[in-house]
């Protein structure tokens, strides 16, 4: 049993995915919540290790540290390194993702099951936290239907990712995928509509642009308005390159089916994750061809959540309907 907090404090590295992360849990919370961004400044943050830091607190950018009635979210191994030390000071400590350091140096670790955990205060999830609740997801759909919808014509989605340390994604990668999806969107008549991230890289953007220029359909690579979201709620089937484990859950909390465009490269974590979900049911793998199967939406965050705060003993604090 904890104090009542007054507020949730994510520690973590500024990146786009461990904020969804952290957020998305939040999002159940009834309490505020700010961000304190982790930077590995000086020679021995450069050099070492996370789990190897003398002095954590030295990480975080911003001043003061968390109060001691914040209740934290720390994510990934750098976040978790500081996790540990705010905890050591007496915080109430929940740690997502993998920390790399031992589970007993938080309160909770939420992790997934690809990540091969266990621990008495370890609790699994099948997919990665994020914030796209129903509701959310029903505003998306309300907001783009008709900017990206044609009348009389399904949708067909790309969410295309890039390159990072375990995946290739350059011209090659791109034109196989742009065949394909060029392919399925005259088949099924189609309209084709492709999101890229920053990690696509330029050859591959040009690339996908010509594929969806030869079937009409569009791109979206930049700019304020990103309709990520609203392609996930408004399209009749979505496409996913296998190097993200937040975009393919964000996609299979929809209620359509999923497709995943292997990449060259290899991860056990990915490829563990990606037996799950075939196993239930929520996605198949791209070979060009696309079709409708019964689905049911696949979003852990919630069960993460309640289960979370029970053990905390923060259930007054659970907001449902998020």
């Amino acid at each position: 049993m904890f104090p009542s907090p007054s507020r949730i404090a994510v520690v973590a590295e500024d990146l786009a995915g461990m904020r969804s992360q952290a957020f998305g849990l939040a999002d159940y919370i009834n309490l505020p919540s700010r961000f304190c961004a982790v930077r590995a400044s000086g020679l021995l943050h450069r050099r070492l290790p996370s789990s190897l830091w003398p002095r954590p607190l030295l990480a975080l950018s911003e001043k003061p540290v968390p109060a001691r009635d914040d209740l934290v979210f720390s994510v990934a191994g750098k976040g978790g390194a500081v996790g540990a030390a705010l905890r050591h000071e007496g915080r109430a400590v929940v740690q997502i993702q993998n920390p790399r350091i031992r589970p007993d140096r938080f309160d909770l670790v939420i992790a997934n099951h690809h990540d091969e955990m266990e621990g008495p205060n370890v609790l699994l999830s099948r997919t990665a936290l994020h914030g796209l609740t129903t509701a959310k997801l029903a505003a998306a759909r309300a907001h783009w239907l008709d900017t990206l919808r044609v009348p009389d014509r399904p949708l067909l989605a790309a969410l295309v990712g890039g390159a990072n340390g375990r995946f290739r994604f350059g011209r090659e990668e791109a034109e196989s995928l742009a065949d394909r999806l060029a392919s399925a969107a005259r088949q099924t008549g189609a309209k084709l509509f492709i999101t890229t991230s920053r990690r696509t890289g330029p050859e591959a953007t040009a690339v996908l642009r010509d594929a969806v220029e030869s079937v009409h359909g569009t791109l979206w690579s930049d700019g304020e308005d990103n309709p990520y979201r609203g392609l996930i709620a408004c399209a009749d089937w979505l496409v996913v390159t296998a190097d993200s484990v937040s975009m393919i859950s964000e996609a299979v909390a929809s209620s359509v089916p999923v497709y995943v465009q292997r990449l060259p490269g290899k991860s056990r974590r990915i490829g563990l994750f990606l037996a799950t979900l075939e196993d239930a049911g929520r996605i198949r793998m791209f070979e060009g061809d696309v079709e409708n199967w019964p689905v049911t939406p696949l979003d852990d965050t919630p069960l993460v959540a309640h289960e979370m705060c029970e053990r905390l003993g923060l259930s007054r604090l659970l907001q449902t309907g998020a």
